[in-house]
């Protein structure tokens, strides 16, 4: 070890020792202290603007370019202490950032299922109530001294464009619509608002909410292209109906206080240095008033790797000028000053984004003085941990998973079987369960010791020795398998084989794992049950053809509670109501490069198009597929509109014609009188004909005959997640917004309402509703 080494590790460990001591939380304009008294910015009566105002103008140029930086140091002159705009929350509080500390009386938070489950139940109210203990966590660690930061960089809301990409988990799938509306959910959930929004008082945020990676970003590193230096080619088709519209949720109804700039360009331009994308969209046209922070490193190499600024001052001036505020790195610390000084970047550039991140300091309580007497002041360790934020982490691990295939009924198993062999690399790893970016959990518990809950006569083989699965001990498992009365096998993924910074080069299982599940289903005595656990979808063709594999259960990656869920699944405590956010492809959609960011179809070169919306070629599973121990009908009993006319739709009354002769309006606005007007209703009965009881989500699209010009084969146009008995019908009401759900983008990216007939779908039941000139 260097001896520079040893002094940092001195110097780590004292500031460790502090911390842990420490149950003050960072905080500005203390009344104790006199000299604070007399500072404009510390007087509450003031409104925020003109605090901020106050601040910035007492700021040096030295010490405005130190807070343009994610670890912004403190300015003792002023009583300001040092902040830290790196924090992680995706699933859960997390310290994959800088600004969170288990090290004190906090030690853990609770580990909530990867997003990717969470998003299979299709349950927006559950991800509302996650994203609000996710909140109270965060604020209870800040509370506890144990935070030197607020401001959260999740949620991951890209569109899960190609099932390689290491970060699908992170997401909620390759929907939309469904992204935008986590984003709502989870966005309000953190900070404080109330499930249907405006609940926040003056704007004041229980923790901060980042919708990131804005925007096109989801590619991370695929034979030799990786994410900083890519230049993503869009359509605008694609960027207005599929990349965007995620974003423009988070800002315009979740009202995200924050959002992250990604390391691609699109389109030749860095998102980071995009005027275009940050100021006239997200600020002008969707109304966002929060901060922007780039990527870790993502300004550096706009100059270093995208070469598209000549100096690093030109980059730093690019961003900061395209409304970015701060800067995940020491970019800006290094190099704005010769920015000025060159007259490349004007002071009140740096001045408009210092008030937008003083604005979020504020806005979290930390100008108000002494947070213990403040609104969200009394929240503490008790409420990490708590037993109501763990029995929530359960039940959105057993509401994730999904049910994929059950031959002659042979889920659930029977809690009075003898003998069980439970064989896999992912059968007794609890750490496997989290995913990515999770804190140290409450509690971990393995497959394996909750299915011996279960069953005492419970033998095990890990089968693999890892889940890469390089080699297998195919014999042994055998040998454990045929010795018992049934068997199930922990498979699939981790994140050796998916994760940020590396995408997967096949959709096949790792190494010998097929071989090994082949060979024990065919030695044991019953039909085997597969559970898969991974984020990112596998072909597993071969398991829904065998029929010595008669169930499989998708696990995603469960979170804390995991294992006691699918312990609970396989032997009937929960029935299963998942649906897959996400299109499961063949192993042969690999010869489609990752680099193609194309939406839409191309018959004449044989591309077969992305998700479910466009794609054209063969499916392991649909998108919205999901089996349950018990049987669903569907059945339309009122739909309140069979006929809209476009000129009801359009704003001005007038209708246009496209190089085809097919009437349209244009709709780049869903809240206008008109809109509103033509709402209507549509309700299903969902009848439960099987014996349990179980939690199901209902999906409506709405298809179409005409997919010409690249409108989408089907879209989803609303979900929810009901609670249904046994033999008994439970009513669903959807709310149709023609100018949200009929419109299309055009060529143009322009929003428009073609006239023709769609269809209203829900499972094999139809309803058309006829769009007339």
């Amino acid at each position: 070890m260097r001896p520079g080494s040893i002094v940092l590790l001195i110097c780590l460990t004292l500031a460790a020792v502090t911390l842990t001591e420490s149950t003050q939380p960072p905080f500005a304009c203390d009344s104790s202290k006199p000299t604070t008294k007399s500072y404009p910015f510390c007087k509450l009566t003031l409104p925020i603007s003109a605090r901020v105002k106050d601040l910035v103008s007492r700021l040096t140029l030295d010490e405005k370019i130190s807070q343009l930086v994610n670890t912004a140091p403190a300015i003792p002159r002023l009583g300001i202490p040092a902040y830290e705009w790196w924090s992680e929350a995706l699933h859960g509080v997390s310290h994959s950032g800088y600004g969170i500390f288990f090290n004190g009386t906090i030690k853990s938070a609770t580990s909530f299922p990867q997003v990717i489950l969470t998003a299979a139940s299709f349950d927006v109210g559950l991800w509302y109530r996650i994203g609000q203990a996710i909140g109270l966590e965060a604020r209870a660690v800040y509370n506890e001294g144990q935070a030197h930061g607020m401001t959260f960089w999740a949620p991951n809301i890209n569109v899960f464009r190609d099932p390689r990409w290491g970060r699908g988990q992170e997401t909620p799938g390759e929907d939309p619509l469904v992204s935008g509306k986590y984003a709502i959910s989870y966005v309000r959930g953190v900070q404080g608002d109330t499930f249907q929004g405006g609940g926040l008082k003056d704007g004041h945020l229980q923790a901060s909410a980042c919708c990131k990676h804005f925007t096109a970003y989801d590619l991370d590193h695929w034979k030799g292209v990786n994410r900083f230096g890519y230049d993503a080619k869009v359509t605008k088709q694609d960027l207005a109906d599929t990349y965007q519209p995620p974003f423009q949720s988070c800002i315009q109804h979740a009202q995200a206080s924050g959002i992250m700039c990604a390391y691609n360009r699109v389109n030749g331009v860095p998102n980071c240095a995009d005027h275009n994308l940050l100021s006239n969209i997200a600020r002008k046209q969707w109304g966002f008033q929060g901060y922007i922070t780039s990527d870790c490193d993502a300004v550096s190499i706009i100059y270093n790797v995208h070469k598209y600024a000549k100096t690093p001052e030109d980059a730093v001036a690019e961003v900061l000028k395209a409304g970015m505020d701060v800067n995940c790195g020491y970019y800006l610390k290094n190099h704005t000053k010769s920015a000025v000084q060159k007259k490349k970047l004007l002071i009140s550039d740096i001045d408009r984004a210092l008030t937008n991140l003083f604005t979020m300091r504020m806005r979290l309580g930390l100008f108000n003085g002494n947070p213990s007497s403040l609104p969200y002041g009394s929240i503490g360790p008790n409420q990490v941990c708590s037993k109501a934020h763990q029995d929530l982490a359960l039940e959105a691990a057993r509401s994730g998973i999904v049910l994929l295939k059950n031959s002659a009924k042979l889920l659930p198993l029977r809690k009075t079987i003898s003998s069980l062999a439970v064989i896999g690399p992912n059968a007794n790893s609890a750490y496997t369960l989290v995913g990515n970016y999770a804190g140290p959990p409450c509690k971990s518990i393995e497959p394996l010791k909750a299915l011996q809950s279960y069953v005492k006569n419970t033998q095990y083989h890990k089968g693999c020795n890892f889940v890469n699965c390089t080699s297998a001990s195919i014999n042994e498992a055998v040998q454990v398998a045929k010795n018992a009365d049934y068997v199930v096998l922990f498979m699939g993924l981790d994140q050796g084989e998916e994760r940020e910074d590396f995408d997967r080069d096949n959709l096949v299982l790792p190494g010998q794992q097929q071989a090994l599940i082949t060979a024990v289903a065919k030695a044991a005595k019953k039909p085997v049950v597969l559970v898969m656990i991974c984020g990112g979808p596998v072909d597993i063709s071969f398991a829904k053809r065998d029929p010595k594999i008669g169930g499989i259960l998708w696990g995603g990656y469960p979170g804390e509670s995991g294992g006691i869920a699918l312990a609970e699944t396989i032997f009937g405590d929960h029935n299963p109501g998942g649906k897959l956010p996400m299109t499961w492809y063949p192993k042969e959609f690999v010869k489609i490069p990752m680099t193609d960011m194309r939406m839409r179809p191309d018959p004449s070169s044989g591309y077969p198009g992305r998700t479910y919306r466009f794609y054209t070629g063969r499916k392991v599973f649909r998108f919205g597929y999901g089996l349950s121990y018990t049987k669903y009908a569907y059945e339309f009993v009122s739909v309140t509109r069979n006929k809209l006319s476009l000129t009801q739709l359009s704003s001005t009354g007038a209708t246009l014609q496209n190089s085809d002769s097919v009437h349209y309006t244009s709709v780049t606005d869903t809240e206008t009188e008109s809109c509103e007007k033509a709402k209507f209703s549509a309700t299903v009965v969902v009848q439960n004909h099987g014996e349990m009881d179980g939690r199901h989500a209902v999906l409506m699209f709405v298809k179409r005959n005409d997919v010409a010009n690249g409108k989408p084969r089907k879209e989803l146009v609303g979900f929810e997640s009901v609670k249904t008995n046994a033999g008994e019908r439970t009513e669903v009401e959807f709310v149709i917004s023609p100018c949200e759900h009929f419109r299309t983008a055009n060529e143009d990216g322009l929003m428009v309402i073609e006239e023709g007939t769609r269809y209203l779908y829900v499972g094999d039941q139809q309803y058309p509703i006829s769009v007339l000139h």
